[in-house]
């Protein structure tokens, strides 16, 4: 086994470490949820915290981790007597993004159980987490299959397998940690709740700080274990102070001051529910636990606030996570009334290590200077969605020189995309697909491992055979070659491209408002329901990729925001940049079905044979089935009907911006992929 890196080595990320070290104290926060920018020690931290876990006494022998003083009377490998049982490391356990359903939770031998009535059960990850730590590294691309499992194990603490009536249920009662990129995508707003606290992290901009990090790292790398003990004092420091700490905890005493300020800060910031008072109160007294104190101070609520509420204040995916310091103090402030009983020592230092945090930090010899720059999400700068300041549409001026970027008008709910017939890729919302989840359709030979068994078509294929097989009793005698998968109807997602026209033609402010403001409703409809929507723009001499194919729509938002208009119409180069994208996507993700959407008024200037180039692009897009549909820009009392053109040669549907906004685009979309009746349709 791997030398962890140490905990008190980390440099920085005083907030992360501040964190994690809590849930030590406290596992009743409720996990942490690490949200930052690629190579910020997000794993390292986590991985670090595992070596400074309390041991935890289990009963010998059993497989699922069970207490010896309270041991589960349900458990499978019961039951279990009282007694002393067996010291050993608490567990840290990596769920994989792409693991099986039955890796996570478990598996059930169906056909002893069906022939023998043996509950045969292989634990899962869930079993081997219980008491310990439940790590899942890019935790926003897991499943929703998965997510709903671990929300399920989450909300009742116990894990349920069930197999055609065949269950077994074991204790299921972990520390979630989860790092992600918010880039990549967000996370479902069920799962997110489920994080008692959230942390923000970035590298930092303080030469010195990074200077270190790469010293500590290279000496690690060349010398783990050398590297490991140089700091073990330190670990070792730290890891007496966590017992401590939770020995400390059930003596701390929240009193009803610190109650009124949790409760006002919540209700001042409009989080829904009451999980993020709980929270805040179990951070708040794990906090104070960790200073060496027996009363939560104000300050341990402000601490709890900054590390409890951000990511519970987001109303939709543009919004940053992130909380307003001066409101907070206020709050506090206005509702800091005196306790029963005063602070025994007044000076609410408690003996930490560090100022600020409640408690402070681990010992550790970083560099003095700044700690690292967390300037939050990428989506904190965008400003209000809002309809644009211009009261009309704006001439682009002569020259076709670019335009200020247009603000996008206020996002809009859209109907559903569906894509006909029944397809085979990612798991989402959108469009029919045969799926692992879903509602039965049928049932095939199982290949490779039986995960969700078809009951009557297995009886069915073992009956003709019992009297060959000596069948004396009332069981039913089953082979392996009897058993049978069922196949199950779903819903998939579907990656839906959008080429926009960004040049001079199209530099009015109100038409790229409108437009922009159609992408970003349909990114809102894609965090929902689990699509990729990807942005291509052409103008001037050339065709760019703005939004690669993602779900993220923080990274959406902002270069939406920024997209200039001007110059000329190359709108082959658009065409084809959208084939090359798509190219790469189908080497990705082969089963995911692509939706093509052209923003133009249908122009092609620029280069020799513009037009002439422009439909032989589209034909190019239409000679490999690609779906799409045309949004007509052009305006004035003489319309050339240019955009229809492109249509047919598309093999898809034309339609004008105003539809885009009233109808939404998700309706046509819906049609466009049931078919079009003709090569090309205008709906005036």
């Amino acid at each position: 086994m791997s030398t962890p890196y140490p905990f008190t080595a980390l440099v920085g990320q005083d907030d992360l470490r501040l964190a994690l070290l809590l849930n030590a104290v406290s596992p009743a926060v409720g996990g942490v949820l690490v949200r930052g920018e690629k190579g910020t020690a997000k794993s390292t931290a986590v991985r670090a915290l595992s070596a400074l876990m309390p041991q935890v006494e289990v009963v010998a022998g059993c497989r699922f981790s069970c207490a010896p003083g309270t041991p589960d009377p349900a458990c499978p490998d019961g039951p279990h007597e009282t007694g002393p049982g067996t010291s050993r490391a608490a567990r840290m356990v990596e769920l994989p993004v792409g693991a099986s359903e039955d890796r996570l939770v478990g598996a059930l031998d169906i056909e002893r159980a069906l022939a023998e009535g043996v509950k045969a059960f292989e634990p899962g990850l869930l079993a081997d987490a219980h008491r310990g730590i439940l790590y899942v590294d890019e935790v926003n691309l897991l499943h929703d299959h998965l997510v709903d499992l671990l929300l399920d194990a989450a909300a009742m603490g116990a894990s349920y397998v069930e197999r055609e009536g065949v269950s077994v249920r074991h204790a299921a009662r972990f520390l979630l940690v989860g790092t992600m990129n918010p880039e990549e995508g967000e996370l479902r707003p069920q799962l997110l709740d489920r994080f008692g606290l959230t942390v923000e992290v970035a590298a930092s901009r303080e030469p010195d700080q990074r200077v270190e990090v790469v010293k500590r790292r290279l000496a690690y790398d060349d010398d783990p274990e050398g590297f490991a003990g140089k700091w073990e004092q330190e670990e070792s420091a730290v890891r007496a102070r966590i017992v401590a700490a939770r020995d400390l905890l059930p003596s701390v005493r929240l009193g009803d001051a610190a109650l009124r300020q949790i409760a006002a800060t919540c209700a001042a910031f409009e989080v829904d529910g009451m999980r993020a008072d709980i929270v805040m109160a179990r951070t708040a007294t794990a906090l104070a636990a960790w200073a060496g104190r027996t009363d939560v101070l104000a300050e341990d609520v402000r601490q709890a606030a900054l590390l409890a509420l951000p990511h519970r204040r987001r109303r939709n995916p543009f919004d940053a996570p992130g909380l307003d310091e001066d409101k907070l103090d206020d709050t506090l402030e206005e509702f800091g009334g005196q306790d029963d009983e005063p602070d025994p020592d007044g000076d609410g230092d408690g003996g930490g290590d560090s100022p600020g945090g409640g408690g402070g930090q681990p010992p550790q010899d970083a560099p003095e200077g700044n700690g690292p720059d967390t300037g939050g999400d990428r989506a904190a700068d965008i400003p209000a969605q809002g309809e644009p300041s211009d009261s009309g549409e704006q001439k682009a001026p002569a020259g076709g020189g670019e335009q200020a970027a247009a603000q996008a008008s206020e996002p809009f709910r859209t109907k559903m995309l569906s894509v006909p017939g029944l397809g085979e890729g990612a798991a989402g919302r959108r469009s029919r697909a045969r799926t692992e989840h879903g509602r039965t359709t049928g049932a095939r030979r199982p290949r490779g491992a039986l995960t969700k068994l078809h009951l009557a078509a297995t009886v069915q294929a073992a009956a003709p055979h019992q009297r060959a097989r000596g069948r004396s009793g009332p069981g039913l005698v089953v082979r392996r070659d009897d058993l049978r998968q069922a196949t199950r109807e779903g819903r998939e997602g579907n990656l839906v491209l959008f080429v926009v026209d960004a040049s001079g033609s199209m530099a009015a402010r109100q038409r790229m408002s409108a437009v922009k403001g159609a992408v970003l409703s349909l990114l809102l409809d894609a965090y929902q329901r689990r699509d990729k929507v990807g942005l291509v723009t052409f103008r001037g001499s050339s065709a760019d990729v703005a939004l690669p194919p993602t779900s993220s729509v923080d990274a959406a938002a902002v270069r939406l925001e920024s997209l200039p208009t001007g110059g000329r119409t190359p709108l082959s180069a658009g065409l084809l940049k959208a084939h090359d994208v798509l190219r790469v996507e189908r080497l990705r993700d082969p089963a995911r079905r692509p939706l093509v959407v052209v923003v133009t008024d249908g122009r092609a200037t620029g280069g020799p044979e513009p037009v002439a180039l422009a439909g032989r692009a589209a034909r190019l897009l239409a000679a490999e089935g690609t779906a799409s549909v045309v949004v007509d820009c052009e305006s004035g009392p003489v319309r050339l009907g240019l955009a229809g053109q492109l249509a047919g040669e598309l093999g898809g549907t034309a339609v004008t911006l105003d539809e885009l906004r009233a109808e939404s685009i998700a309706g046509l979309v819906k049609e466009v992929r049931q078919g079009p009746q003709s090569n090309s349709r205008r709906v005036a």
